[in-house]
């Protein structure tokens, strides 16, 4: 199973994978809105307008698993959208670590951060970005979403801008 046949669920109860997004440069990041990190979800949203129509998509995967998300899906979206103006696609409350880890997390936490070090995520807004190959790179919450090292490997993924 690849990562795009991992069956997901938007935030609006739709069942879908990230099939729809296979040819794109994606960024999936766990959020939570009341995380000390929750303003990076301003500059995932910048990526987004930045990027959008050259093949690039956010993926935000709500998760509770620190403490630090809202009640409801309904809630978070209220929040993104009233908040920080969130346009890129939003999925359903998973768990990224642990016995009910979602698929996906099981997937992309496989994948060594820049230290060399694969396994649990470590807090809220840790970040993978996937290439249209399948080839994951891992960063860790603490590196903004408009670091040079994410800029850089999104825009040598995508096709030149027109």
């Amino acid at each position: 199973m690849t990562l795009n046949d991992i069956p997901l669920t938007t935030i609006d109860g739709e069942s879908t994978s990230l099939a729809q997004y296979s040819d794109q440069v994606k960024l999936i990041v766990n959020v939570a809105s009341r995380c000390g990190l929750a303003p990076q979800y301003k500059k995932l949203e910048e990526l987004q307008k930045t990027y959008g129509d050259r093949g690039f998509t956010v993926l935000g995967f709500p998760s509770n698993q620190f403490l630090q998300e809202l009640g409801s899906d309904e809630a978070i979206k209220e929040f993104c959208s009233l908040t920080y103006g969130v346009t890129f696609p939003m999925f359903e409350r998973i768990k990224v670590n642990g016995k009910s880890q979602h698929p996906l997390y099981a997937e992309l936490t496989k994948t060594p951060d820049a230290n060399g070090k694969a396994g649990r995520v470590k807090w809220n807004f840790e970040k993978f970005v996937v290439t249209p190959d399948g080839t994951v790179h891992r960063f860790r919450p603490t590196t903004e979403p408009d670091a040079p090292e994410i800029l850089q490997l999104i825009e040598a993924s995508l096709p030149a801008a027109a």
